[in-house]
């Protein structure tokens, strides 16, 4: 199995220091690249800098047409990427095809942002000193944008990223999660066939503790890190004169409201829960963590939802029928067990529940978790969802509130004055009703408050951090 080649400044390129990716499910060898050197890291960071101006001028239907083009050949290469996701991610086949189609949409869309980027004009003649000037009001790239990806979302958080930057012609440097850096590689090698100037891109992969080095470099003025919280902290302390975008997941909670109450109702929303929060083995920042159920519901949903659950198949994610796969690695699995067995140690009822296998950790539901739990309070970042009940909606959403992360949160009710109640009350980037909180349209704005994280990404909102404005004032004009 040759390896795969990185990116520095658009080129292909490799090193010595060989990187084996393994299947999280079965541990086979899925394929092979290796770590950028010192060298390499400091060439694509200097081209990112000769090339900014060349990339802020790049004309709009250049920039759109290879956002296109990368949205075409990931549509035309979804089996096989999705089959390469599933290798090193270990998520079932179907959600890594789901994510393929995301990052087409991802690219496509910023491929029309990039045609209506054009700014805003603004009547100065408000007053009578201004009389004949007009603004326009545009927005120019900060700089090299450096990107740090996840491994839950190996292509389309990398797209996240990338998709943005491209659009607005700011130049950047990837950096992929070590754990899964080939889908990121693939893309590399997909916007390496747009003819964009060589210096616009680079895919790096590097061991995290090499990545300090890069958040600190000067010549790189924005940073966007998806990840965890502690690390972002992190970031945040240490470039305090950068602009930093930072996802950093959450436990995300669903409410079930006291109007929703009939059977089609219940069993709906149990069976969105129950998919949602095992979709990608709880490895989703808003996979849903928390439910808080009204009181005279409770009864009557517990059940569904645990049946539900327990009809979700788990096994090899290579079968187009497995619901839930393994976690990243057997370290993932054993971190979410101890969370379990000190829940239940600590007085919480294990409503559905099974033995970890390895780096698979069965679907499990939770009820009377005492407060305190991290199963409760922490990103378990895996297949776990504790229930309990609420004497009313307004308790829940305090309940909802009572997290030091805020970002979606799920909503079913079918009032609007319910809903509207819940997004003016929750603390959280994103109230999504009807549904549950892990709902994310790819070009709405996406993110938290909190320890949740800063900034937003979705496409638009990215190029908006990505960009600083720029006036122009226009003097002596007819109006």
């Amino acid at each position: 199995m040759d390896p795969v080649s990185f990116y520095v400044a658009g080129q292909p390129a490799a090193s010595d220091d060989t990187v084996t990716i393994r299947h999280p499910y079965d541990g086979r060898v899925v394929g092979r690249t290796s770590n950028a050197t010192p060298d390499q890291v400091e060439t694509a960071v200097a081209a990112a800098v000769a090339v900014g101006a060349e990339a802020a001028a790049l004309p709009a239907h250049v920039r759109a047409a290879a956002l296109d083009h990368v949205s075409r050949r990931l549509a035309e290469r979804t089996d096989e990427i999705a089959r390469l996701i599933t290798g090193e991610n270990g998520k079932p086949l179907k959600w890594a095809r789901a994510e393929v189609a995301r990052a087409v949409s991802t690219f496509r869309w910023a491929a029309e942002e990039a045609r209506r980027f054009s700014g805003e004009l603004q009547r100065l003649d408000t007053d009578p000193a201004a009389t004949g000037r007009l603004a326009l009001v545009r927005r120019v790239p900060r700089g090299p944008v450096l990107g740090i990806a996840p491994f839950n979302f190996p292509l389309n958080l990398v797209a996240h990223k990338v998709a943005p930057a491209l659009a607005v012609g700011a130049p950047i440097v990837l950096k992929p999660a070590p754990a899964t850096p080939l889908s990121a590689l693939l893309l590399g090698e997909l916007i390496a066939e747009t003819g964009l100037p060589k210096g616009v891109f680079s895919v790096l992969p590097l061991p995290n503790d090499r990545t300090a080095e890069l958040v600190r470099d000067p010549r790189l003025p924005v940073v966007s890190f998806t990840g965890s919280g502690p690390v972002g902290a992190q970031i945040r302390r240490a470039v305090p004169d950068k602009h930093v975008t930072l996802e950093l997941g959450g436990n995300a909670a669903a409410v079930i409201c006291e109007d929703w109450n009939g059977d089609e109702d219940l069993t709906w929303a149990a069976q969105r829960i129950a998919t949602f929060s095992n979709y990608q083995a709880g490895q989703s920042c808003i996979a849903v963590q928390r439910v808080y159920v009204h009181e005279w519901l409770y009864d009557a949903f517990l059940p569904r939802l645990a049946g539900a659950v327990e009809a979700l198949r788990q096994g090899d994610p290579a079968d187009d029928t497995t619901d839930v796969g393994p976690l990243i690695n057997e370290d993932a699995a054993r971190r979410v067990e101890e969370w379990v067995d000190d829940a239940v140690t600590a007085g919480a009822s294990l409503v559905v529940s099974g033995r970890r296998e390895g780096a698979c950790y069965p679907p499990t539901v939770l009820t009377g978790v005492p407060a305190g739990a991290k199963v409760l309070t922490e990103e378990v970042f895996g297949p776990v969802l504790v229930v309990e009940q609420a004497a009313s909606d307004a308790a829940a959403f305090d309940a909802v509130n009572d997290s030091a992360y805020g970002l979606q949160a799920g909503v079913f009710t079918h009032r609007l004055d319910t809903a509207f109640t819940a997004h003016r009350a929750l603390q959280v980037g994103g109230v999504i009703v009807g549904d549950v909180p892990s709902y994310r349209a790819d070009q709405m704005p996406y993110g938290g408050v909190k320890g949740s994280g800063v900034g937003r990404e979705g496409v638009r909102s990215a190029m908006d951090d990505y960009t600083e404005p720029r006036v122009m004032v226009l003097t002596g004009l007819n109006l």
